[in-house]
């Protein structure tokens, strides 16, 4: 069956929408009902003519002299990138930094729900939520399936990331988010963002340097 067509939106411009979303967020906990090109530029930390550009995929939207109305612009971004409802997400390698990630409230609020985790080990002692949702190795297959899960992040040291990575793609994964140090070898159908820690804390280096 072929996934519905969605248009070809380049890889930053979805990055901004994802910004352009949040400011809109914050303005409807204000209760503010429209928005200027300008002020929602300005909030986001772009350029009027670049958030101009990004929300022509859209079509002609927005009205001349009042701008855009924020609740509405708000579902339609939220309605390309899929979290107008929660997303089933799983989480593989439960060490430091996946608990921690798992203790974080945050996803369900911007659209996500981590439904389960997975580790080789699963005797060893962790807080309660952790081990709520933590299920075996030999369950990933079964539990992707059963869940309907396409999303996974990615916390197991570099050593067992490209295995485990095989692993989820072979089970019906699509989308991984990567906190291990290294280049997934991925199908050109599945999507891979990386999140490496000390190559961010680099370039914040390279910044402060006198």
């Amino acid at each position: 069956m072929k996934k519905p067509s969605r248009p070809e939106i380049p890889r930053k411009t979805i990055y901004r929408l994802s910004v352009y979303l949040r400011c809109l967020q914050r303005l409807k906990g204000n209760a503010i009902r429209t928005v200027s090109s300008e002020a929602l530029a300005k909030a986001a930390g772009v350029k009027s003519t670049q958030l101009r550009k990004d929300l022509t995929y859209f079509g002609q939207f927005g009205t001349r002299g009042l701008g855009y109305d924020v609740e509405q612009l708000a579902k339609m971004i939220s309605d390309l990138l899929g979290t107008t409802r929660l997303q089933p997400v799983i989480l593989v390698g439960v060490g430091n930094l996946g608990s921690a990630l798992l203790r974080y409230r945050g996803f369900q609020q911007e659209g996500f729900e981590i439904v389960g985790a997975f580790d080789m080990d699963t005797r060893r002692k962790r807080d309660k939520n952790s081990e709520d949702l933590l299920h075996p190795m030999e369950q990933l297959p079964e539990f992707i399936q059963q869940h309907g899960v396409k999303m996974a992040i990615l916390t197991v040291p570099a050593e067992a990331a490209q295995e485990v990575a095989n692993a989820l793609v072979a089970a019906g994964i699509e989308g991984i988010l990567n906190f291990a140090p290294i280049v997934l070898s991925v199908p050109e159908d599945v999507m891979v963002n990386n999140v490496n820690l000390a190559m961010e804390l680099e370039n914040l280096s390279y910044f402060i340097q006198n």
